[in-house]
C-alpha cells in the first residue's frame, strides 16, 4: 500500500464482522454489524501544537485498535477496504 496520513491520522484495515452470533446463529451479510476492530497499516507523523512542538502520535502500525462505529472515511486502495480517521477517534489499543 502506497499511502502516507498526514498530521494525526492513521490508515486503519477493518477487521471482519462476525459471521456468528454467540448462540451460534449464523448472519447474512446484510445483517452484520459495521466493523469497530481493526489494525493500523499506516501512521501519520503527528499533530503540531500551537507552540510549534510536534506531539507524537501513541498508535503505532500493527496495533489492533477499536474505534467508534462511524469513525472515519472510507477509502478503496488496490481493491481493499480502509478507513482514514483521526487518532483521536482511536478509543483502545488491544
Amino acid at each position: 500500500m502506497n499511502i502516507k496520513p498526514l498530521s494525526d491520522r492513521v490508515v486503519v484495515e477493518p477487521l471482519e464482522a462476525e459471521e456468528k452470533t454467540s448462540g451460534g446463529i449464523y448472519l447474512p451479510d446484510t445483517a452484520k454489524e459495521k466493523p469497530q476492530m481493526g489494525k493500523i497499516v499506516a501512521v501519520g507523523p503527528g499533530k503540531v501544537s500551537d507552540s510549534g512542538s510536534k506531539i507524537a502520535m501513541e498508535v503505532k502500525e500493527g496495533d489492533k485498535v477499536l474505534y467508534g462505529k462511524y469513525s472515519g472515511s472510507d477509502v478503496t486502495i488496490d481493491g481493499k477496504d480502509y478507513l482514514i480517521m483521526l487518532e483521536s477517534d482511536i478509543l483502545a489499543i488491544i
